[in-house]
């Protein structure tokens, strides 16, 4: 092998080895940015997580209240019923 063709070899194995270090460095950036990516996603789903928890545990207590005010609602019907009852009772005597 004469020098020309040594040192040409070298040059495209120089050449093929810049190609190669810059599409190592262009996989790292890519790497990179999908891991930021990925822990905003984590993140943010850890966010929603913690929101969906806050949000079952208020329709829980609303669930409750919305309960106690109706069978509230039934109990005060119920006494109202009874004291009409006890009116016409009582204006049914007087008569």
């Amino acid at each position: 092998m004469s020098e020309t063709e040594l040192e040409d070899g070298l040059g495209a194995a120089t050449a093929r080895f810049d190609r190669a270090l810059a599409r190592l460095d262009n996989s790292v950036k890519n790497l990179s940015t999908r891991l930021r990516q990925h822990n905003r996603m984590e993140v943010d789903t850890q966010r929603l997580v913690y929101e969906r928890a806050r949000l079952a545990t208020e329709l829980d207590k609303t669930a409750a209240r919305a309960k106690r005010l109706d069978d509230s609602a039934h109990d005060v019907s119920r006494r109202l019923v009874e004291a009409m009852e006890t009116v016409r009772s009582v204006l049914a005597k007087a008569e």
